[in-house]
Formats: structure tokens, C-alpha cells, sequence
């Protein structure tokens, strides 16, 4: 599988930074205090990590500790994922 940073950022350049051309986000920087990602759109990023790493994001689980950055994604989906 390819890495989860990698298949994040893509997703968040295609469907809220509009391409490559867009802001550059560090690995660590929180996605709502750089404006990348409003409420509705960590909804739409919920769904993608739903589908692409196949496990559901629980209502209680829709923190910042787990979605406001690459680095909280990556270390959230290594403990989501089925071994």
C-alpha cells in the first residue's frame, strides 16, 4: 500500500487545495489553523479515509488528536488499520 501521508496530502491538494499550485503544508501543521480544511470538508475526509484504509471513523474519534494533521492521520490510521 502506499504511504498514508502521500495518499492524504493528494486528496487534500485534488479536493481542497486544488491542485499543486496550491499553499504547501509541513507534515505537522494542523490542517484548520492554516485554513486547509474547513468542518465540512474533514467530513469529506473522513469518507476517503473510510474508503481508502477500510475501517469507520467512529463519532468519538473525529478529534483533532486524530485528523488535524498528516502526522495525527498517519498515527491514527496505523492504529485504526486491521493488522
Amino acid at each position: 500500500m502506499a504511504d498514508i501521508k502521500s495518499l492524504v496530502r493528494q486528496f487534500i491538494a485534488d479536493n481542497f487545495i486544488m491542485g499543486s499550485n496550491g499553499p504547501k503544508f509541513a507534515d505537522a501543521d494542523s490542517f484548520m489553523d492554516q485554513h486547509i480544511i474547513d468542518s465540512t470538508g474533514f467530513l469529506e475526509l473522513v469518507g476517503f479515509l473510510e474508503e481508502t484504509f477500510g475501517f469507520t471513523v467512529e463519532d468519538d474519534e473525529m478529534t483533532p488528536d486524530h485528523l488535524d494533521s498528516l502526522n495525527n492521520i498517519e498515527a491514527y490510521v496505523k492504529a485504526k488499520r486491521p493488522a
